[in-house]
């Protein structure tokens, strides 16, 4: 009944401008107008929907949504569920306020939308001390906006009785560098009885500051620290040490959502499809934790082109887990590319190791197998930059 009513006082509102732009004893009808006043009539109606409508008539919360925050029709009606628009007054002064401060417009658009309420603020009283505190933490500008807009509900919280108790308990126990990365990778504000408890048992355990601060960009902080302690036994049990940066990336694998079930699809990958052991399993997850949780996506097609395009031992692969962390695009066909044409060509022998192809430097490996190869094959670098096909050389 209220939608009727709306769009009926919609159409007459409509009817009444139209008569008001008519000439005497004419009527305008939409067949008659021409392109330039039909703009005029969708101006004109849009003017009556934002002056006309009360803060109970959700039509003007919506167009303003999507004609000044860039919001789409669908998102606008969501978000207009949460709030009400008193006035454009007060909206336009947010969104001036934002942009000053270095929002694009795409982000003020992602921050409207999963943060409506925001447009209700008041610029220099509310929003303005969270950004000049949250540039005192060593934030940049450019870090402070990057990081709102991913997580701009942080905004909604009170300064005084949450951001700031917030992150003095972070400072009591981290430096003031890893409390920016605390600000920049976890800005939602997660629970803080969680991250210091968590931060003084790793500290407790023997875990360096440095690797730590890496802990810290993984958001395992977070744990409940019963699961975290369950992890860490896990870890240690294993023979990690942890006073080394690797003991993290297990930390994490064995951590992380689904950890089980995930380092189980990987192993019986491995050992089922690539003929691996139980000891080449533990092995690669102790030189390299993250090559067990890897897309099983990923992980067949490194070994299909290393093993059958390559011709390299399944298990010789095994002894050298990072090519996991390597793009098969960018670096993994690229590299062994121009490996191939120098075996084919008879200029180097299989006498080398898997790392030293794809796990060296892009300076080291263009040297070593790239640029002292240039005179007996020219095409080599037009291979390595996928310009030319290794059987066209």
């Amino acid at each position: 009944m209220i939608l009727r009513n709306n769009l009926k006082s919609l159409r007459l509102g409509y009817s009444n401008l139209l008569s008001t732009f008519s000439s005497e004893g004419t009527r305008f009808t939409v067949g008659d107008v021409k392109p330039l006043h039909i703009c005029l009539q969708s101006h004109l109606v849009y003017r009556y929907i934002t002056t006309t409508s009360s803060a109970n008539q959700p039509e003007f919360t919506v167009n303003y949504l999507i004609n000044s925050c860039g919001l789409s029709p669908e998102a606008a009606v969501l978000a207009s569920k949460r709030f009400k628009l008193q006035s454009p007054e007060k909206a336009d002064s947010v969104l001036a306020f934002l942009r000053n401060y270095g929002f694009s417009e795409t982000q003020i658009s992602k921050v409207v939308r999963s943060h409506p309420r925001i447009i209700h603020a008041d610029p220099e009283k509310t929003l303005l001390p969270k950004l000049e505190y949250f540039g005192s933490l060593g934030a940049s500008r450019e870090d402070i906006v990057r990081t709102l807009a991913t997580n701009p509900q942080v905004l909604g919280r009170s300064l005084e009785k949450a951001i700031i108790p917030y992150y003095n308990s972070l400072r009591s126990v981290l430096s003031d560098k890893d409390v920016v990365s605390v600000f920049k990778l976890c800005s939602r504000m997660f629970p803080i009885k969680n991250v210091v408890q968590n931060i003084m048992f790793l500290r407790e355990l023997g875990m360096p500051s440095f690797c730590i601060s890496l802990f810290i960009r993984t958001r395992l902080l977070i744990l409940n620290h019963e699961k975290l302690g369950e992890v860490m036994r896990e870890v240690r049990e294993m023979g990690f040490n942890l006073e080394k940066s690797v003991s993290v990336l297990a930390i994490v694998a064995l951590g992380c959502k689904n950890s089980k079930s995930t380092l189980n699809r990987s192993r019986q990958v491995f050992m089922m499809r690539w003929g691996w052991s139980e000891d080449d399993v533990l092995s690669a997850f102790m030189k390299f934790p993250k090559c067990m949780t890897v897309s099983e996506k990923k992980l067949m097609q490194v070994m299909e082109f290393l093993v059958n395009k390559m011709g390299w031992s399944s298990r010789m692969i095994a002894k050298h887990p990072l090519v996991w962390s390597y793009s098969l695009d960018k670096r993994i066909i690229p590299r062994c590319s121009v490996v191939k044409v120098l075996l084919l060509k008879g200029l180097i022998k299989e006498n080398f190791s898997v790392s030293s192809v794809l796990c060296c430097t892009e300076k080291h490996f263009l040297n070593t197998f790239v640029y002292r190869y240039l005179n007996q094959v020219p095409e080599l670098q037009n291979v390595y930059q996928g310009k030319v096909d290794i059987r066209d050389v």
